[in-house]
């Protein structure tokens, strides 16, 4: 696989965008906040269904949003998300990370939330979002940490899910620990001005827990995913079935709690 080729590693399943709709700038892109304001442009890399650009937008009106995302198709719902909010200072095109079809210096803001870890070359996209940045500007990127997710209470079934879960997203090439990552790969871009931090996702009220446990537990059999880790001989239908079991089981449970660990880096231009 070329070094700047990846699969989408979750696809656009329903229980996918179950998840990504849950998605604000608040929950999302709080390190992000301080840098917006009115009037500024931003460019919003890998915006899936919009719930986020939405809030960028409504920071920073009557400044511009330009929302791009490999998807069209993803494009459409975000579309329906920012006019549902009345918002008209979004754009939207298809776009691939690695070779952005902007000129230098389009943007005061770019930002890419759960991007990185799915790109071939994310070295090669932080650079293109640099390129892409104004002088004075800020390049925004947020990642997940899979081998850091830890849970409670143990379930030996979702131990096996996160084995399983970073084989496939190796095996798409790309890199399920970004979180940790984000800072090396920002400065292998040539950034030197770098704010890195990190923030949590926690999952431990009734609700949370059977909202969590149940969109992974349905990603893990009817997915791309799924579809991928079988074909990728990754793991069998039969051992995705137990591990969806697994994620209901750890669900049902009184005192259940799970993190999400984040990488975060802020970058000056």
């Amino acid at each position: 696989m070329p070094k700047d080729t990846a699969v989408y590693t979750h696809g656009h399943h329903e229980s996918v965008l179950r998840s990504h709709r849950w998605r604000t700038a608040a929950n999302s892109a709080a390190y992000l906040l301080d840098e917006l304001r009115p009037g500024l442009a931003v460019l919003d890399v890998g915006c899936g269904p919009g719930t986020i650009t939405a809030d960028l937008a409504a920071l920073v009106a009557p400044g511009r949003v330009t929302a791009v995302d490999a998807s069209s198709g993803v494009l459409d719902q975000a579309a329906a998300v920012v006019a549902e909010r009345g918002l008209e200072n979004v754009e939207f095109a298809v776009a691939d990370v690695h070779a952005l079809e902007f000129a230098d210096d389009s943007f005061d803001v770019v930002h890419a939330h759960q991007v990185l870890q799915h790109v071939g070359d994310p070295v090669r996209a932080l650079r293109e979002m640099r390129r892409v940045c104004r002088p004075g500007g800020v390049v925004a990127a947020r990642d997940s940490d899979y081998a850091a997710m830890t849970w409670y209470p143990e379930t030996p079934g979702l131990d096996v899910w996160q084995e399983v879960y970073g084989r496939v997203a190796r095996g798409n090439g790309g890199e399920p620990d970004a979180g940790r990552r984000l800072l090396s790969w920002a400065r292998q871009a040539g950034f030197t001005d770098i704010a890195p931090t990190a923030a949590a996702w926690c999952f431990a009220t009734p609700e949370s827990r059977a909202w969590w446990s149940g969109l992974w537990a349905d990603r893990t059999t009817d997915s791309v995913y799924a579809e991928l880790a079988v074909a990728g001989g990754h793991a069998s239908a039969q051992q995705l079935t137990e591990i969806s079991g697994a994620w209901r089981s750890w669900g049902g449970e009184d005192d259940g709690w799970f993190m999400v660990p984040h990488g975060e880096v802020l970058c000056r231009v």
